[in-house]
């Protein structure tokens, strides 16, 4: 080990790379070279942000609304917010008890900061998305980790399986990446009794609430005083208004837990950035229309792909959620192919289709597909991947 490697963090150290932002990067090498790579692996939605967004932080530059602004966020926003959680949520919250901050990934990464000591232990279910594993890391608190089977919606059963006197939180993330599974509500009620019985936080990430096909979506905290009290809601704009960029994101729960957040945001990032604020406003304010007429064109999308992937296999799991198909592809390894990572690779490599294999998410045997693509691409990915399948049948 080099000197320099020495000097730097154990902590830190430990950490792996984004999986997901990794293969965006090798993608964007090969598209610099002139290669036309089909990215089926981002999960960032391939719309401009609305119009009416944009036009709000125009106006706040021309303005000079361009310094900085209280660390949780100007209060505007807060109680928009709060409007928000209460008619679309259920969920009753006051200015003080919202922060927003640079994304959910800070916001997420404040949570079990403030929440979270070394030996403690949180429940997380997998397939899972591999920041919270790291942010978890990082806190000092050890991942649980409840392995799902298929169709990879949490049960009460399950989380009890991993329950221990160290257990201090449940995460929870519904639609899920990378499965698209929602949390039935009648699981949820009986998570939230097991979660107040034991006194276990629940940190809840939301961010694809809005992007559901047939099923609705249920906030934990909305199901009683007492688990709303141990909750922490997460979610964001990245998803639902096309806003990957503006890093813009808020959590919603007791003061106290808040309070503590802000605390330690006022000491990393202090505000968000001044005009993303106005611009997130706008978006809760303004005319909710662009975000169903997102939501339809990736349920178009979602039933495009549930026919042609039948094609090539006999069993699919269609997404209740957000913008990804979880595909198993077991039947295909350990012959030429030793694992998905493998699988991907190869898939890269020979057809020019970027998708992300399982164990970015703690479940080999798959690859995540996601929709979050132009029709034009979609149809072309899985052209090729049908030609590299029977290449290799």
């Amino acid at each position: 080990m080099s000197k320099l490697s020495q000097m730097i963090s154990k902590r830190v150290q430990q950490l792996k790379p984004s999986p997901t932002l990794g293969l965006d990067t090798k993608v964007k090498q090969l598209q610099a070279e002139g290669i036309f790579v089909v990215n089926l692996g981002l999960g960032e939605p391939d719309f401009v942000t609305p119009w009416q967004i944009r036009r709000a932080a125009i106006t706040a530059i021309k303005t000079g609304f361009t310094h900085y602004t209280a660390t949780a966020g100007i209060p505007e926003l807060r109680e928009a917010i709060c409007k928000k959680l209460s008619e679309k949520n259920g969920l009753a919250y006051h200015p003080s008890e919202i922060a927003v901050g640079v994304g959910t990934k800070q916001l997420l990464y404040h949570a079990f900061q403030v929440l979270c000591e070394a030996g403690d232990e949180i429940v997380v279910p997998v397939p899972t998305w591999s920041t919270y594993l790291e942010q978890i890391k990082l806190s000092g608190a050890r991942p649980v980790l409840v392995s799902l089977k298929p169709p990879f919606r949490l049960t009460v059963e399950d989380v009890k399986k991993r329950i221990t006197s160290k257990t201090k939180v449940i995460l929870l993330n519904s639609p899920a990446n990378p499965t698209g599974a929602m949390i039935e509500r009648k699981q949820l009620i009986k998570i939230a009794k097991l979660a107040v019985e034991k006194g276990i936080f629940v940190i809840s990430d939301e961010i694809y609430e809005q992007i559901t096909f047939g099923k609705k979506h249920h906030s934990i905290a909305s199901l009683g005083k007492k688990i709303k009290a141990l909750t922490v809601t997460i979610n964001g704009f990245s998803k639902s208004y096309a806003m990957t960029g503006w890093r813009i994101g808020y959590a919603a729960g007791p003061k106290k837990i808040i309070d503590a957040m802000v605390v330690l945001q006022g000491q990393t990032t202090s505000n968000t950035s001044s005009i993303a604020q106005p611009a997130a406003l706008a978006a809760l304010t303004g005319s909710q229309r662009p975000v169903e007429l997102m939501r339809l064109e990736f349920a178009r999308r979602r039933g495009y792909l549930i026919g042609e992937l039948l094609k090539i296999k006999k069993t699919l799991i269609p997404p209740d959620g957000a913008f990804y198909f979880f595909v198993s592809i077991k039947q295909l390894l350990g012959g030429r192919f030793k694992s998905s990572a493998e699988w991907c690779q190869k898939l890269l490599e020979e057809e020019k289709v970027a998708v992300v294999p399982g164990e970015a998410f703690m479940y080999p045997g798959y690859f995540r597909l996601s929709f979050a693509a132009s029709l034009a691409d979609i149809k072309e990915g899985v052209k090729r991947i049908r030609n590299f399948m029977k290449k290799y049948d």
